[in-house]
């Protein structure tokens, strides 16, 4: 009696200090983040709030906007079909502002960039829980102290830094993906709550679609863990809310473009456009392009305008590079290889997209993988000096790119070719 006892109060106290942990983790990133936010998005919408214009036209029982979208926003990425404007981005995080913009009375009285800069440290959250109870299970060798420091790489020595002071339409996609992504694998671990980690899954779906290839890594939870007894009562656990989700997303689609499966993308009104018509939105012939954004981007030097970044943004090595530590392991259990094919199967539709992720200070679109990649260093058996290292460096280059990327005095900073072709260094 005295045991268990013990056992139970030793065990509310490790939940209490992880729960401490995990608020101090979003404070200290409420702070890391809001200070480098342009200061007008702190008080005043976006000039790409397209999450919260689509919520004001759901309240106004409209599926289109209901004429052209206002001109603050340049027409930049709004689909035209049949002669309506469209939202085309997946609407989950529309669906996350609609009581904010009726509470605002609109979309341009919400503040949406300073919603979104709220949101963004939950995924770094939920990926400390989630490395914190691999420890807690035998499953990793980190201590405590280790998975707080690979949470701060994902935070602030990734590009999601960068991307989660933004809050314009591209960028807030990304942060609501990662927070369910990284939902979706805490309660996936060991597939304890099936219900919750599909329902997570879904809506990170809903935000970005290539999630939907992190699918593995819940199915081998469930293969791994769960006992033979409860495996179809989980799996059915988990696929009921995805169902309901991926339904009524494709329930939209259906009534706003005649396709379940086209959100409208196809119909963007860009100058891309006709390349999305020739070679659709996913083709080979996008990889060679996005390959070298991904892999070879690098500052260049010019006499007349000094050191510059491609808008096409520099290449993920050099943003981060522990993760290069992540595909070079000293250990190689199960988890690891689930956790790295998942990322690799992740990245995959957004190396054949039609586009880089252009504009952008790194590669935007590995915001999609990153936790798992976080997750496969974690389990890699690397010792922690060069994860320091490598991590130190990456510390200061993304800090860098918080400070000055889609900011009017650090604009000369960056190359930008409208016509998008010239991807490293103009000659």
């Amino acid at each position: 009696m005295f045991r268990r006892h013990t056992r139970k109060h030793y065990g509310r106290h490790v939940t209490r200090r992880r729960l401490y942990l995990a608020l101090g983790i979003y404070v200290a990133l409420v702070i890391a983040y809001l200070p480098l936010m342009p200061r007008e998005r702190l008080h005043a919408h976006t000039p790409a709030n397209h999450y919260a214009l689509q919520a004001e036209a759901w309240l106004a029982g409209r599926l289109d906007l209901g004429g052209p979208p206002p001109a603050y926003t340049r027409n930049n990425d709004f689909a035209l079909y049949q002669g309506k404007h469209y939202v085309s981005f997946p609407p989950v995080p529309a669906a996350l502002l609609l009581p904010l913009v009726a509470a605002a009375g609109g979309a341009e009285a919400l503040p949406d960039g300073l919603v979104f800069a709220l949101l963004a440290p939950l995924s770094a959250v939920f990926l400390f829980l989630t490395l914190e109870r691999l420890r807690e299970r035998g499953r990793s060798s980190q201590t405590e102290t280790h998975n707080l420091e690979f949470t701060v790489l994902f935070a602030l020595g990734s590009v999601y830094w960068f991307t989660a002071v933004q809050g314009t339409v591209w960028f807030a996609g990304h942060v609501v993906a990662a927070i369910f992504l990284c939902a979706y694998l805490f309660f996936g671990l060991e597939a304890r709550q099936p219900i919750l980690a599909g329902l997570c899954l879904a809506l990170a779906i809903g935000t970005r679609p290539p999630v939907a290839l992190a699918l593995p890594f819940f199915v081998y939870e469930l293969y791994k863990s769960a006992p033979r007894a409860e495996l179809a009562k989980r799996a059915v656990g988990f696929a009921a809310p995805m169902l309901v989700v991926l339904v009524a997303l494709a329930w939209h689609n259906k009534l706003r473009f005649g396709d379940p499966l086209e959100f409208g993308h196809h119909y963007l009104t860009v100058i891309w456009r006709k390349r999305i018509e020739a070679h659709g939105l996913f083709s080979y012939r996008y990889l060679g392009r996005n390959l070298a954004v991904m892999l070879t981007s690098l500052p260049f030097h010019t006499k007349e305008a000094g050191w510059q970044i491609n808008g096409h943004g520099l290449a993920l090595w050099l943003t981060s590079p522990f993760y290069l530590l992540a595909l070079w392991p000293r250990s190689k259990p199960a988890e690891y290889w689930v956790a790295i094919g998942a990322a690799g199967l992740v990245a995959v539709p957004n190396l054949l997209y039609q586009n880089s992720g252009w504009l952008q200070f790194g590669y935007r679109f590995s915001n999609d993988f990153a936790p798992l990649l976080i997750i496969a260093l974690a389990l890699s058996g690397r010792t922690m000096l060069p994860v320091r290292v490598l991590g130190a460096i990456a510390l200061v280059v993304n800090c860098f790119g918080a400070v000055t990327f889609d900011k009017d005095a650090y604009a000369h900073w960056y190359f930008v070719d409208q016509t998008q072709r010239i991807v490293e260094q103009p000659l």
